[in-house]
């Protein structure tokens, strides 16, 4: 299985309006707006559009080869690096556009189009206010998946469908990925293309270049960006998309536009922002094999499990054939075997209160897109969904919540002071967290399923 850095198993990280293959109009991690059609104005706000722009905490962009900025791995960086003042100010970023200016040059932008697109852009406070406040909301992932596959949103993917169908059965034979899956993808970062993003790409990444917080990453986004421009696939009116940068129909960041995005209409242009959406959900579809897809093999499947499991066999390095986990009496909700897809885990994102799933290679390639555990499950559901299955049977600890960030620090320090090292304070509920929660439950007596709910933390106090 491939690298990941995935963001927990309990809670997905939001900030208030979404986006993002890598971010609609929104942040780096999943968030919210209303759909119920295709048409903004009917709308409703409590509707939640959930996408992998909301994620962009360290960690969240794809694919995993080279897009991913640095992780912070202690709780002083971590902490420090969301609540330092913003000092930046225009003289400063005309300043640094100046000084950058040459760099661009050097690695074959043209003046004229450095110049043109720099024209009028301005330093955006608000951006790299979004950008540092975005680890500071919380939401489990019954929550987000209720918001994930709403009916509406398995609706109005039927519908888009049904409308794109001799586009969507070609991307499919062309690349070898399922087309409920590419239109879950673009249902979750733009509702089905409502939501594509307004914010101008050069100065919103600019903005955060010039803030340092994570510079060279948006640097060489900004040049990747003006190269888009400088080759004609849009022009600089039209480069928009989320606030930290992500593009188009299904959030394209203009690292991985430049790698994957494709020109499947064969106008000569990528072009991933206009209505039509061949170009973007092509270039979806090449992105998914690109990072390993499997045709044939699904992202996972909703098991039962056996009184008397072993809580300890459900980690993402243990894997068996679902004949194998079978045998140990693990299986599908309708008490038959899972079909031997490949080598499969089983995952229990909310613990063993919650729903259990076994996951396959393809859950892994989805993670390249947006590496929430949450995103990867909302996909593949609402995928499933799209193509007749139905709602997840098991049930949430819908009692729980998620928790804070703070919250999150603390449980790790407590865990590391207590014997049971997580590795790095980050407030990341990752493998490694996940571990040492289990480490300690299994001390404790407690059922080792690695969740790492309020009642742990309470626990640890």
């Amino acid at each position: 299985m491939m690298y990941r850095a995935y963001f927990g198993l309990i809670a997905l990280l939001l900030t208030a309006p979404v986006v993002s293959a890598e971010a609609v109009d929104r942040s780096l991690r999943p968030v919210a707006r209303g759909e119920t059609s295709l048409t903004p104005a009917t709308i409703p706000p409590e509707e939640e559009v959930v996408a992998r722009a909301a994620t962009l905490t360290d960690g969240a962009f794809a694919p995993a080869l080279s897009l991913r900025p640095t992780l912070r791995p202690a709780a002083l960086q971590a902490e420090a690096a969301l609540s330092a003042r913003i000092t930046g100010t225009q003289a400063g970023f005309a300043a640094w556009v100046q000084e950058f200016r040459p760099r661009a040059l050097e690695q074959g932008v043209r003046a004229e189009t450095f110049d043109r697109a720099f024209k009028d852009v301005a330093f955006d406070r608000k951006v790299v206010e979004r950008d540092r406040n975005q680890s500071e909301f919380t939401k489990t992932i019954w929550v987000y998946l209720d918001s994930a596959a709403s009916d509406a949103r398995v609706r109005n993917g039927k519908a888009a469908l049904r409308k794109n169908a001799a586009l969507l059965d070609q991307i499919e034979a062309d690349y070898g990925v399922q087309k409920e899956v590419v239109v879950a993808i673009w249902g979750l970062e733009s509702a089905y293309g409502t939501f594509r993003g307004s914010t101008p790409v050069i100065q919103s990444m600019a903005s955060l270049a010039y803030d340092a917080r994570r510079a060279e990453f948006f640097e060489e986004q900004v040049i990747d960006a003006l190269k888009i421009l400088q080759q004609g696939d849009t022009t600089p009116d039209r480069l928009k998309g989320s606030w930290a940068g992500a593009m188009g129909h299904t959030q394209f960041m203009p690292g991985s536009f430049q790698r994957l995005a494709v020109d499947h209409d064969g106008d000569g242009r990528r072009n991933i922002w206009d209505d039509d959406p061949a170009d973007a959900l092509a270039s979806t579809a090449n992105y998914l094999k690109a990072n390993g897809w499997k045709t044939g093999v699904p992202w996972g499947v909703e098991v039962t499990l056996p009184k008397g499991f072993d809580y300890l066999e459900a980690k993402r390095e243990v894997t068996r054939l679902p004949s194998a986990w079978a045998r140990k009496g693990v299986v599908g909700v309708d008490g038959e075997p899972v079909k031997d897809f490949g080598p499969a885990s089983v995952l229990l994102p909310a613990g063993h209160q919650g729903t259990a799933f076994l996951i396959f290679d393809n859950f892994e390639v989805i993670e390249t897109y947006n590496t929430a555990d949450a995103y990867v499950i909302g996909v593949g559901h609402l995928a499933d969904r799209i193509a007749g299955g139905a709602p997840f049977s098991g049930s949430w600890p819908r009692e729980d919540r998620a928790l804070t960030f703070e919250e999150r620090i603390e449980l790790q320090k407590r865990l590391t002071a207590a014997g049971f090292d997580t590795e790095g304070i980050d407030a990341k509920i990752g493998p490694l967290t996940v571990e040492a929660v289990r480490n300690f439950q299994q001390s404790k007596g407690l059922v080792p399923d690695g969740y790492a709910s309020p009642a742990i933390l309470k626990r640890l106090r």
